[in-house]
């Protein structure tokens, strides 16, 4: 634990891409191959589950530290992470531990499986032996939330340096579903072949968002496409079995059985890059449709009969079980045009249909009509790029159309996490209806830092009521709120619920009484709903 301790320090002390690289490489070639596996899975969302909730963490530490509820709970507003609350406050350890990275975690393991007198008992233990470094670290994986800042693509790129490996190879490697239960450091990472898993994707490619056609030279060197609104995923058939993966390194196979029959129409060893959409009458239903069946392992007959899916073919990576990945979009998108035509129109797949254009200003007409078909915008494909691995700029674009937008009045304010703990940065807010103020959504980003800053400091100023880290405050600010769509919800009061909102603009020129109204909200939800 000490080393990874340190590890953890080097990478917090330091903004530089090329120092956190380094470090990681550094721990990469001597740590134990066990604490390396993971540290792998940590840095890649496989975290252990959680041991005891944040509620009797906080709990038990207030009173080991001999604090009053209230004053943790307010050190823990300002310092706004749970875990460095608890490492900040608790007395100096009585005693020592040497104890590795992977010891801890199983001896977190068995602390699950006890009663709730064992559990305290062994983590006021724990707590007791680790300096504030490596308690922070260990209650990170108590809560079974450890996200330390660390991005999959920066930890598999000093793991190239570190194990002399190409990027993309370590790339498709961590890819899949394994735990540090299931595989060994040497079968993972030092084995020679990176396909050993039937089940594994490939790392997706992603696009940049379109800014301008400056740059992209001829437009006879483009494909178009439409950008789908549903789940971005790989369908898999390798060895009679298939898999579906989603961009998020999910396992989705079993909450879309209708794709089981494409076992049947397509040939082994193929991998096809899509959309999963909810589609009926040849055309896409709403994201919403889709996301009722996203958190289900299993799907009950009525909703397989209101929101039956499809994937939406993109690309071809695999054939007959040669990746083909490096060849020309053009030709993996002709092959994979020759297959799908191959399958009978009554299995759940379609090829995504080209958008035909002669010049840019067709092709932003042809965007323009994007959301009157379910779309979310268009997709640019060069037509003699390869599939390659991330997020690279130059071959693939994505041009989204407009966010649907809305001026609200923030009645909310909570504090932020991480380097804006400090900061309130999450507003809640509401639509006019009459002279009440109805609550409708939540958003975080979208602001300038020095933005943030102005409004922590009138919300310090100006709160009205706490109820923990929420602050009230009176409704003066209109701020222009942004998303890419609507849907009827009645979990929420105001009876819709926005996808992807954030703050466009502060509307510093705008009175709340010309905030937009809940009739306003109903009308678009009638509109694009």
């Amino acid at each position: 634990m000490k080393a990874f301790a340190a590890l953890f320090t080097q990478l917090d002390e330091s903004t530089k891409t090329s120092v956190k690289v380094a470090a990681l490489a550094d721990y990469f070639r001597t740590a134990p191959d066990e604490d390396k596996l993971w540290t792998a899975a940590l840095f890649t969302g496989r975290r252990p589950k959680r041991v005891i909730t944040a509620s009797k963490l906080r709990l038990w530490a207030a009173e080991h530290a001999g604090l009053p509820d209230w004053m943790f709970e307010e050190s823990y507003s300002i310092v706004g992470d749970l875990a460095e609350t608890i490492a900040l406050v608790l007395p100096p350890p009585s005693q020592t531990s040497d104890q590795s990275l992977t010891a801890w975690i199983m001896r977190l393991r068995e602390l699950s499986t006890q009663d709730e007198d064992a559990r305290k008992a062994g983590i006021l233990a724990a707590w007791d032996s680790l300096p504030t470094a490596e308690r922070f670290l260990l209650t990170k994986l108590l809560t079974g939330g450890f996200r330390i800042g660390i991005s999959a693509k920066l930890m598999t790129r000093a793991l190239a340096l570190a194990m002399g490996q190409p990027e993309p190879e370590l790339t498709h490697k961590l890819m899949g579903n394994w735990t540090p239960d299931s595989v060994t450091w040497h079968s993972l990472i030092e084995a020679e072949d990176p396909t050993a898993d039937q089940s594994r994707p490939y790392p997706f490619y992603l696009a940049y968002g379109l800014e301008g056609f400056d740059s992209l030279g001829p437009p006879a060197d483009w494909s178009a496409e439409r950008k789908w609104d549903g789940i971005r995923g790989q369908f898999i058939l390798r060895g009679g079995s298939h898999y579906l993966w989603s961009r998020g390194e999910d396992l989705m196979t079993d909450r879309f059985p209708e794709l089981a029959q494409l076992c049947d129409a397509l040939p082994d060893g193929t991998v096809i890059d899509g959309e999963v959409l909810a589609f009926v009458d040849d055309a896409p239903l709403p994201f919403a449709a889709l996301q009722k069946r996203i958190g289900r392992k299993t799907v009950p007959r009525k909703l397989l009969a209101e929101a039956p899916v499809i994937l939406m073919a993109y690309d071809l990576l695999e054939q007959d079980g040669n990746d083909i990945r490096s060849l020309p979009f053009a030709e993996r998108r002709g092959r994979l045009a020759d297959m799908v035509a191959r399958v009978s129109t009554r299995a759940p797949l379609r090829l995504s249909p080209r958008v035909p254009f002669n010049d840019w200003n067709d092709l932003a007409k042809a965007r323009d009509d994007s959301r009157d078909i379910g779309a979310e915008g268009l997709m640019l494909k060069r037509h003699d790029s390869p599939y390659l691995a991330g997020r690279k700029k130059g071959d693939w674009w994505k041009w989204k159309v407009d966010p649907l937008t809305i001026d609200a009045v923030m009645i909310y304010a909570q504090s932020g996490s991480g380097r804006r703990a400090n900061l309130f940065t999450d507003y809640t807010f509401a639509v006019r209806d009459g002279d009440a103020l109805v609550p409708f959504t939540k958003a975080y980003s979208g602001l300038t830092d020095a933005e943030f800053r102005q409004i922590t400091a009138w919300v310090r100023k100006n709160t009205l009521q706490k109820f923990g880290p929420v602050r009230q405050v009176p409704p003066v600010h209109v701020f222009e709120i942004a998303f890419e769509g609507i849907n009827e919800s009645p979990r929420h009061k105001s009876g819709v619920a926005l996808r992807f909102p954030r703050m466009l603009r502060w509307r510093q020129d705008k009175p709340v009484a010309e905030a937009n109204t809940l009739a306003d909200l109903q009308e678009m939800l009638r509109v694009y709903g």
